[in-house]
């Protein structure tokens, strides 16, 4: 939970970023087309300026870069955000805007936790519900994430595991490894395993770590229950299930 006052501080940072239909990246905006398939598109607001007005603009992203346009139909970008050296934050609520699911982008990514950005300024938007949000988020932070080891959640088996080669021969993710070693040791005895849910926000928390390419370590602290939901939830989010579509149609047809 983030104290009031790193809290006012976003918040702060975010108002000073006066985008109207500029970009906050320099030099000539690429052609959306040649960055590859989109990613992700979608309705968000973003504050306009220290006014706090909110605008409404249809958001794409492709490879690296995050375009909005006035409508869904245009062709021509406003704008567009670079996401090299940025990172991404969930916003709780707070009192000035209750019930509104906020995150945002700012300067000082992957690699860079610790430097403090040059550029201050910080970019604010509003989804229009906590999972369109946390769905936001994960894209934007698998982009960002995804050439140092991180973004796993949602990234495809085989992307995952040809990475992280470097650490040496492997049939699957660090993360599976790591869970299903802990649950071998811990959790076999354990009464509703994979039944009973873990603690959500460690489980989020987990998650967050691993997707910004983080490696944290279960120790004797930590609930096996948690950890088999941890997995279940990298399962579930695999873009093809382990057992692939195309099998699992061939099985079913050849019964």
């Amino acid at each position: 939970m983030l104290s009031p006052k790193i809290r006012q501080a976003r918040r702060a940072r975010s108002k000073s970023l006066v985008m109207g239909e500029q970009s906050r990246s320099p030099g000539r905006t690429p052609c959306p087309h040649r960055l590859g398939p989109v990613l992700k598109a979608g309705w968000l607001k973003k504050q306009r300026s220290i006014m706090k007005n909110w605008q409404q603009r249809w958001f794409v992203l492709r490879g690296d870069q995050l375009f909005y346009y006035k409508d869904k139909d245009e062709i021509k970008p406003q704008g567009f955000i670079s996401l090299q050296g940025t990172q991404v934050t969930e916003l709780p609520p707070g009192p000035e805007d209750p019930g509104k699911h906020l995150f945002e982008i700012s300067p000082g990514g992957a690699g860079e936790r610790e430097k403090v950005p040059a550029n201050p300024e910080a970019l604010l938007l509003m989804a229009s519900s906590q999972r369109d949000m946390e769905d936001w988020v994960q894209a934007i932070r698998r982009v960002i994430w995804a050439p140092l080891g991180g973004g796993i959640f949602g990234q495809r088996l085989e992307d995952t595991v040809h990475h992280e080669r470097k650490y040496g021969p492997r049939l699957a993710p660090l993360l599976v490894e790591q869970c299903v070693d802990f649950i071998r040791e811990r959790g076999l005895t354990e009464e509703g395993l994979f039944r009973m849910p873990g603690q959500a926000n460690l489980v989020r928390d987990l998650q967050d770590s691993f997707d910004c390419g983080e490696k944290p370590l279960f120790d004797s602290t930590t609930d096996v229950h948690t950890v088999a939901s941890l997995l279940k939830l990298y399962l579930r989010e695999l873009p093809e299930p382990v057992v692939p579509f195309a099998r699992a149609l061939w099985s079913w047809l050849n019964k």
